[in-house]
């Protein structure tokens, strides 16, 4: 192995290590998409509220909200799964992808805006305790990653 090689090498695994325990997404995962760090700020602005109005099941409104007010389009429903056929699919956790998770019940669904250190998607989300909250889900939950495509 050439010094540069190792050097290139060394980096990357520093970055990735870096960003793991920052709690974002690692140097060598997907790169976001465009307009993806809008979606992730716009959800942000929400913390600890609950701008649908609703008292339960609006974990999708609030996902819709989010997507219209960042200038995306939304499912238009308020079902968690719908946002399994939303956009474009993506093989795992990046920030501004929108994670649809099983929960017994139903589903849920958020946008994910880090990875913690042990992998799994931190997520912007609403009516996670009863308002919008950002925190750590077991990626073993997760059943569908997509991107807006408009």
């Amino acid at each position: 192995m050439s010094w540069q090689s190792f050097a290139s090498a060394s980096q990357k695994f520093a970055d990735t290590h870096a960003s793991l325990d920052a709690g974002i997404a690692p140097a060598n995962a997907a790169p976001p998409t465009s307009g993806s760090s809008d979606v992730v700020a716009e959800a942000r602005r929400y913390l600890g509220g609950n701008p649908t109005g609703r008292g339960r099941l609006w974990c999708a409104a609030f996902m819709n909200l989010v997507l219209q007010r960042s200038g995306h389009r939304g499912t238009g429903s308020d079902m968690a799964r719908s946002f399994a056929s939303y956009g474009q699919r993506v093989s795992g956790p990046q920030v501004g992808a929108i994670a649809v998770m099983s929960r017994r019940g139903g589903g849920h669904v958020g946008v994910v805006s880090g990875i913690d250190a042990k992998g799994n998607p931190i997520v912007v989300s609403g009516n996670s305790g009863h308002r919008v909250r950002e925190a750590a889900y077991p990626r073993g939950r997760i059943y569908a990653y997509v991107v807006p495509t408009s």
